[in-house]
């Protein structure tokens, strides 16, 4: 019985252990990178540009020939309520450009990381800054036929959503939602840039040999959920009346799920 007992001991010391094996310890100097995958869907579908017909929530038939937004001034929050941040990175997910749906944050201390903050839009500081300071994709003359920046209104779209739908009240039966406003050179501007803040209930955990990617969902759906409907305003271009699609596109994201897979 003696034997049977130090031999359960045994077993148990060797579990506990093998659970704080150095592979799991965090070590405040080892760094990784995390990525963040967007999957933009619609509903329950994945989203397919041009060849799927949806029904939004006020039952009107729509087909998605654009889908474009900004992300930047990401945060990472960890378990302990540090913060990382990422200021100076701006990212354009172009639907489109299945390489431009997967966003990477170098140099991430190790870590539990358990909640992403970022901006949908350009900040105002940005915004107004000198053309020389906007670069990449913050550059006007980088997007050609996906034109994101708007010449008569200075600023940047920082959602762009376009299709055809029966409902619309266009000639060619077309809608754009086209949202921009940072503010600009006065408080009476409208802001349409929206903060998301998503909790994961699963960690990123950041380690020396682990760069987890954060899968995000974006559901287009939740554009019509501040009750703006097609047939109410099949285009919107001005910051004055895009409150309700920004109010929407505020709603759309979600974590889905994150993968903490081990580096060969």
């Amino acid at each position: 019985m003696k034997n049977i007992f130090l031999a359960s001991m045994a077993l148990i010391f060797f579990a506990f252990v093998s659970a704080c094996s150095p592979e799991d310890e965090i070590n405040p100097n080892d760094k990784n990178a995390v990525v963040v995958e967007f999957e933009n869907i619609v509903g329950g579908q994945r989203l397919a540009l041009n060849t799927v017909t949806y029904t939004n929530p006020a039952g009107e038939p729509f087909t998605i020939t654009r889908l474009n937004y900004f992300v930047s001034n990401v945060k990472l929050t960890k378990s302990d309520g540090q913060v990382v941040s990422f200021p100076d990175r701006y990212f354009l997910i172009r639907q489109a450009d299945a390489n431009s749906l997967k966003i990477t944050l170098p140099d991430v201390p190790a870590g539990d990381y358990i909640k992403l903050d970022y901006l949908i839009g350009v900040d105002s500081l940005r915004s107004v800054a000198d053309i020389s300071q906007r670069k990449g994709v913050l550059d006007p003359a980088s997007y050609g036929d996906d034109n994101m920046y708007w010449s008569w209104n200075s600023g940047y779209i920082f959602f762009k959503m376009e299709g055809t739908s029966p409902r619309a009240t266009t000639p060619a039966q077309n809608f754009q939602f086209h949202i921009g406003g940072f503010g600009g050179y006065s408080a009476r501007t409208a802001v349409n840039s929206r903060t998301i803040s998503l909790p994961m209930a699963q960690s990123a955990q950041v380690r020396k040999n682990v760069s987890p990617t954060i899968h995000v969902l974006a559901d287009v759906q939740k554009v019509f959920s501040a009750g703006h409907t097609i047939n109410a305003r099949s285009m919107v271009h001005s910051p004055a009346v895009a409150a309700p699609v920004a109010d929407g596109v505020k709603n759309m994201f979600a974590v889905d799920h994150v993968h903490n897979d081990k580096m060969p």
